[in-house]
């Protein structure tokens, strides 16, 4: 079981970094002016709730397979995208 839930961690921490990686090259699109800014909106506010789905399932999955370390260490991220998303619910 334990080697299931860190496998499963894995795939998800690589799909985060992956979806970290094209946050990084459409910001630097923009930056450039090869997109415009609503373009750069609509193509990264897909991606925010499933990076925040993403992490969350791994903090959780880690709390209820008793790693408490691990679970610290990754409790400030999943808090901080939590807390992101919630401001950005109250500014919209």
């Amino acid at each position: 079981m334990e080697a299931v839930v860190f496998v499963f961690s894995l795939l998800d921490c690589c799909a985060l970094i992956f979806l970290s990686v094209y946050f990084i090259i459409t910001l630097s699109d923009l930056e450039c002016d090869y997109i415009n800014a609503r373009s750069c909106c609509s193509k990264l506010n897909k991606w925010v709730i499933p990076e925040l789905v993403g992490h969350t399932i791994v903090t959780v999955l880690m709390l209820i397979s008793l790693h408490w370390f691990i679970f610290l260490l990754n409790l400030p991220v999943a808090t901080w995208n939590t807390y992101r998303m919630i401001l950005a619910l109250i500014n919209d």
